[in-house]
């Protein structure tokens, strides 16, 4: 089977995130973490159905919800970092790997436009 690094590199961001989701609720953080949890692996459901569109348009349109999941997920990891329920260091990392998801999924929704 063919590699697809978006794919991978959203999954794994998505398991990140579920271990720091995890640390979180063990610091009694359940508000911030839920809505952290849930566009952070969102990002990766949607580049998922994205691979699985049945056309253009469709694919367009799954990415640009992976896009927007990846930018409301930057959020909150600032907020909660801001807030000190997140380790710097681990914010730093997550943050990192946030932007270059957002990089990867903007490149190819420029290229699928075109």
């Amino acid at each position: 089977m063919k590699k697809n690094p978006i794919k991978d590199k959203s999954y794994s961001f998505a398991l990140k995130s579920i271990d720091v989701y995890k640390n979180l609720q063990k610091k009694n953080e359940f508000i911030l973490s839920k809505q952290f949890l849930r566009s952070a692996t969102s990002i990766g459901a949607n580049i998922e159905e994205g691979i699985q569109a049945q056309s253009k348009k469709d694919f367009i349109h799954k990415l640009s919800i992976s896009q927007k999941e990846a930018f409301e997920t930057h959020y909150w990891i600032r907020l909660l970092r801001d807030a000190n329920y997140l380790d710097k260091q681990i914010a730093i990392e997550l943050l990192i790997d946030c932007e270059e998801l957002q990089k990867i999924i903007t490149a190819i929704l420029k290229t699928a436009k075109k």
